[in-house]
């Protein structure tokens, strides 16, 4: 088993806060491993609740497609140069968009993967957002409006990127490591 973290201890799963070895369980239960995001951020227990809170937020309170989420989450972890999320979420995006070669391009140069203009409009905003920040503007929102994107769905991508941009600087700090399984699942057998 990998440690979750190259600079840090991860703290004994048994000495954690009811809730978050509640909330740990279950994402055992679910993936059939711990994701080492789980026992990495559990090392400030006050982080994980809020890490976590948000994140369920992101997901569960959106105007976007699930594997639209893991998209931008894979293009700006490859921006980032963030291992872990690159191997975890390109894991997501192989499962949600049902492409086992999609990750690997969005992770290397989102301009090389066969997309919609409208999702190609979107990851070149979540490019901006992770590089320049200071160059959103009006015109780079309204481009995504153009694409097709509502004002909500704008907010929403804009936070997905923003949130991601934080994870994977922790991930880099931390030198989180990801799980083995990642490497495979959603991969199609030959």
């Amino acid at each position: 088993m990998t440690e979750p973290m190259g600079r840090f201890d991860a703290p004994d799963t048994e000495e954690l806060p009811d809730d978050i070895r509640e909330r740990i369980a279950e994402e055992t239960e679910e993936a059939g491993f711990t994701p080492n995001v789980f026992p990495a951020f559990a090392y400030k227990p006050s982080h994980f609740r809020a890490f976590f809170a948000y994140h369920d937020a992101l997901v569960e309170d959106t105007s976007l497609e699930r594997h639209e989420i893991e998209m931008l989450v894979v293009t700006v972890s490859g921006i980032n140069d963030c291992l872990y999320c690159v191997v975890a979420h390109g894991a997501l995006v192989r499962i949600y968009a049902d492409d086992p070669q999609l990750a690997d391009q969005l992770a290397t140069n989102h301009r090389s993967a066969d997309l919609s203009p409208r999702h190609r409009a979107m990851l070149d905003f979540a490019e901006l957002l992770t590089e320049s920040p200071g160059e959103v503007d009006d015109a780079a929102v309204e481009a995504l409006i153009e694409a097709g994107f509502t004002r909500e769905q704008v907010w929403d991508v804009a936070s997905v990127v923003a949130y991601y941009n934080l994870s994977n600087r922790m991930a880099t700090v931390a030198d989180m490591r990801p799980n083995e399984a990642f490497y495979t699942l959603g991969r199609k057998e030959g």
